[in-house]
């Protein structure tokens, strides 16, 4: 009875070992799945309807290193004053002209374009604040740094909206058109407001 019965009991534990291996593996496997379910797709590269010109590429070239610099001055706001009005402007310059830098990098990539060394000819570009000025702001405080910065930044607008203008009597591109237009309209309205705390 004893030789019949422990070939049965011996299939059984098998049979239930090998279950659990197979259940095992039905895991491991649907964790691999899920695995590469979860990971994240490559975001696709940003396509446009029109092409850029040369004007558009250089327009870009010259207002991301433009742009820097405001988005630049926006922390020694932080660091330099408590006056909420310069405060509120400059978290709103740096707010509205970083996501403008990241669109114009998207057009270069696009064109098949690089900085091409823009950048190291900044004094080329209307408004830019010099490296003696800079160091002026860096130093100031309170009141003083107050009117520093709002004297410069309004110099600064006025570059960018005299760069925005020069591109829009040239480009063929809705999207060139659209930000040189927004760059014109809010960094005018900015001027008036920016004059007014002067006193101007």
């Amino acid at each position: 009875m004893n030789e019949i019965l422990a070939p049965i009991a011996l299939s059984a534990a098998l049979a239930l070992s090998l279950g659990g291996c197979s259940s095992d593996l039905f895991d491991f496997l649907n964790q691999g799945r899920e695995t590469q379910a979860q990971q994240p797709t490559a975001t696709p590269a940003p396509t446009f309807a029109q092409p850029f010109d040369m004007n558009d590429v250089m327009f870009a070239q010259m207002m991301i290193p433009h742009h820097s610099q405001a988005v630049e001055l926006a922390p020694l706001a932080e660091a330099n004053t408590t006056t909420p009005a310069i405060l509120d402007l400059a978290a709103r310059i740096k707010g509205a002209q970083q996501p403008e830098i990241d669109t114009m990098k998207a057009w270069l990539a696009a064109a098949g374009a690089m900085m091409d060394g823009h950048g190291s000819h900044g004094m080329s570009m209307p408004g830019l604040v010099s490296d003696a000025d800079m160091t002026s702001l860096e130093q100031a405080t309170g009141v003083e740094f107050d009117a520093l910065f709002l004297v410069h930044m309004i110099q600064h607008h006025e570059g960018a909206i005299t760069m925005a203008n020069d591109v829009l009597a040239t480009t063929q591109n809705d999207d060139v058109r659209a930000l040189a237009t927004a760059i014109v309209a809010a960094q005018t309205a900015e001027i008036a407001e920016m004059s007014g705390l002067l006193g101007q």
